[in-house]
Parts: structure tokens; sequence; C-alpha cells
């Protein structure tokens, strides 16, 4: 008999085709479920605490078709949140998908869509546990990850850092800023000629084992400061330091410490495409890594004594500076007062 995907390619699909195709990459049954999908609700098996996350994921915002796959919007969905879960330092469990479709979808590439999201989520052995269906004018992507905490209670957060710390990332700086900008330039054809980049903006991995052995190094010592790289080291590195957004209105923020940050990025820490594209349009390929922009990489600050061991344990874990007190962020002795990251609401500007 064909199959069912193939069979529907080209023709409107109904919400119990979906399902069917949903079915065939997503298992009704799972150790992180008590009830799966099918039913009202979900009753998720939880021992320890459960960290919680969601995004949207928008046609024309966060993507477009013309060099996003199928797949590759599947990936993308579904890491995006899975990238929180890292920086929390928890190990994920299991998700709800939330679909609005316009009316070209059909099944074939629905099939595709989930095949990317299904082969991300079999990495981390996550489960379906149910969501949502509807018509809409263009194409709309809602993710809720949830995950459990490596031990009892040791989850990380964005708060806690101290004059002093040593800041670092985990992963690369500024590359899927590279990707986007070839990609909306030249569309697939830059994939060619520029492969780390556009996988680096397609296909961005979650730094999941680094954040589990973060949170593990934090269990019995004062525990990393952490959170994933969205809007660029520029934008995200004050959100860290507690010098915008939530945490400094409310106080919630560096205790009585004003935070500020001393950082060295040499060139050598660059990857070699960030460094031939900024080098080929007269750009400083430093500015290009501070303003990323979905990098998904992990930022964090840890004390001193605890360096030695995650630079040991850790992959792609760099230092790239010092925590100081007195508010105000210099990298390579260079204030960043003029550089903005991304801001979905405000622009960029460079």
């Amino acid at each position: 008999m064909p199959h069912p995907s193939l069979c529907a390619a080209g023709r409107p699909v109904s919400e119990d085709g979906i399902l069917a195709c949903l079915g065939r990459h997503f298992p009704l049954t799972h150790p992180a479920l008590l009830l799966g999908r099918g039913d009202d609700c979900a009753v998720l098996r939880a021992g320890r605490p459960l960290c919680m996350s969601s995004d949207l994921f928008l046609e024309d915002v966060h993507f477009r078709r013309a060099y996003f796959g199928p797949a590759d919007i599947g990936h993308k969905a579904l890491a995006v949140n899975v990238s929180d879960l890292a920086a929390c330092g928890a190990r994920p469990q299991a998700f709800a998908l939330n679909l609005g479709l316009p009316d070209w979808v059909d099944m074939a590439w629905l099939d595709s869509f989930f095949s990317g999201m299904a082969a991300l989520a079999g990495q981390y052995r996550m489960a379906l546990a149910g969501g949502d269906l509807s018509r809409c004018s263009t194409l709309h992507v809602s993710v809720t990850v949830w995950g459990e905490t490596a031990e009892q209670g040791a989850f990380l957060a964005r708060g806690g850092a101290m004059p002093g710390d040593i800041l670092f990332v985990v992963g690369p700086l500024g590359l899927a800023r590279v990707g986007l900008t070839v990609l909306e330039e030249t569309g697939v054809e830059a994939l060619q000629a520029w492969p780390g980049a556009c996988a680096a903006h397609l296909r961005p991995q979650p730094q999941v084992d680094a954040g589990l052995m973060l949170a593990r190094a934090g269990f019995n010592a004062r525990p990393p400061a952490l959170m994933d790289l969205s809007d660029g080291l520029v934008r995200d590195l004050p959100r860290l330091l507690g010098l915008c957004g939530e945490q400094a209105a409310t106080g919630h923020g560096a205790g009585n410490h004003v935070l500020g940050a001393s950082l060295v990025l040499p060139q050598g820490l660059l990857h070699p495409e960030l460094l031939r594209f900024a080098g080929a349009r007269g750009k400083n390929p430093v500015h290009e890594a501070l303003l990323g922009g979905e990098d998904y990489a992990l930022l964090g600050a840890c004390a001193p004594d605890m360096l030695p061991a995650l630079h040991a344990a850790i992959p792609a874990f760099y230092s790239i500076g010092t925590v100081t007190e007195g508010g105000g962020i210099i990298c390579n002795n260079e204030s960043l007062d003029a550089l903005c990251g991304f801001d979905h609401f405000a622009g960029e500007s460079s």
C-alpha cells in the first residue's frame, strides 16, 4: 500500500490526516508520561522539579520558506526551546506542539516537518505530549518544552554572578548571524559557500550535555549563572548580569552589586567562516560575534576555582572575560555602548 503521506501530497489535509501523520513520527507512550496524547490533558510523570519554556516560531518573523525546508523548520522550532532547557541544566523530557497551518500545507510537507522535529526529539528521548491544530493565514508553530533537573533541585538560573567570576561561552559566537545574512542575500545557494554558518542558522544544536555538566558542577558549590544566547552577546550579557529586563526592574539582579564585564575575544576564538565574512565586507569580526543572534550557545559566569574542571569536561567551553563591579561592559578594552543586538520590537543596529 502506498505511504499515506505520499497519497495525500498536494491535496488539502484533514485534522485526522495530520494526526495520523504525526503519529507515525511520535509514539503515544513514553516513560515521562502517565497519559499521553488523545485525552483532554497529558499527565506527566514528575519526580524532580520540572523546568519549562515556550517559544513561538513564525513564518517571515523567525524563518523564511525560501531557504528553510520543512525539516529545518521542524528541527529549529524544537531546538530553540530545548536550548532553554540546556540553559537551566535540565534534561529534556517532553513537549507540546501547537500548529497554525495555511491552505498550502500538504501531507508531504507535514511528513518532512515532523521528521525534522522527531529526529531532534529522538536525540533527547523526548515525548510529544499533546498540542493543538488550527487553520491559519500563515504558518505558525508554538512549542512548549519541559525537562527534569539533573539533580534534586539543582537547576541553573541567570542570576547569581559575582564580581571576579569568570565569564564563559559554550558554542560558537556570531556564526548564525552570518548564516542569516548570506541566506537572505542568495537563498539556498549560500549552503555551498557557507556550510557552517547556514547550518548554525537552519539547524542549531542545543548544548544540553554542557548544561547538565554545569548543573552537576554547581550541585556542591555555588552554581554557575547561565542562559542561552538567542539575541546576541551584546544584548544577552546585560541580562545575565541583571542590568536590564525583569531582574533589573524588580530588584532581583545582583543584590548590592552593580555588575559589569571585561571581555577578551581574540579572533582565534571565532569561526573561520565568520572571519571570512567579516574580512570580505570590511567588518570588525569581533563586533559581528558580539552582535550575534540565534547562536543558541550558552553564556555563563562561574567562580574561578571551577574553571579548570569545566574546561576539561565540556567541549567548546571558552573563557571570555570576567565579571566586574560598577557597571559598564568593555571588550578588548573597547566600550560596547554603541553596539545593539537584536530586538523584535525595536529592530537592530550595528
